[in-house]
């Protein structure tokens, strides 16, 4: 089982590329053998802290991705790792943690267990017409806070993507095809992983 999410409307995102883009991915879907559930996520600290804990013990998902829009991106980035600190820009409800943290005592940053380098390079051998890169700093905002606190949630079990604002230069079409690739690439990468430390574990 799969869970994708993406993020409500924003600050100059009154459309959420992410929120469309998971949209597309559902309607393509991920195979017969794969539940896809999608989420669309409101931006706000308060409701991610409660709201991705309760999804993970709703559907304990073998994999949780969540898709985010980037300003700034020109293309669809593969976040590495969520950071715990550094959240001082208000969201929807104009609030920000007095921490400025995810976690009280949590871990400065924690990384993806999935090998982003190589689920990048394996969809880029596929031809698409969107280009897909790296990133480990998903931006102290909305988006690197769920990721993070994914992230802690399901010991690593999370991905995070972020895809340019529609048209810029992706229209929702390529986003979800793109999103689909990855997320078949991702389940495959982990099942490989899970594959190797089973025959390690055997007497």
């Amino acid at each position: 089982m799969a869970t994708a999410k993406g993020f409500g409307p924003f600050g100059e995102h009154t459309v959420n590329a992410s929120w469309i883009a998971v949209q597309e991915l559902e309607k393509l879907g991920l195979g017969d053998g794969v539940d896809l559930h999608v989420y669309e996520i409101p931006v706000e600290y308060k409701t991610v802290q409660t709201l991705i804990p309760a999804l993970w013990e709703k559907h304990s998902p073998q994999l949780v991705v969540h898709v985010g829009v980037s300003g700034m991106a020109t293309t669809v980035t593969l976040e590495k790792c969520g950071h715990n600190k550094g959240y001082q820009g208000l969201d929807n409800c104009r609030f920000c943690p007095g921490s400025q943290c995810c976690v009280e005592d949590g871990p400065e940053s924690i990384d993806s267990i999935i090998d982003m380098d190589a689920v990048c390079k394996r969809v880029t051998t596929l031809g698409l017409d969107v280009s897909v890169t790296i990133s480990q700093d998903a931006g102290r905002y909305l988006c690197d806070f769920t990721y993070y606190t994914s992230l802690y949630q399901s010991h690593g079990r999370s991905a995070f993507v972020h895809v340019p604002p529609l048209g810029k230069p992706y229209d929702a079409g390529q986003l979800g095809r793109a999103l689909r690739a990855i997320i078949e690439e991702m389940l495959d990468v982990l099942e490989q992983s899970e594959d190797k430390v089973r025959c390690c574990h055997q007497p």
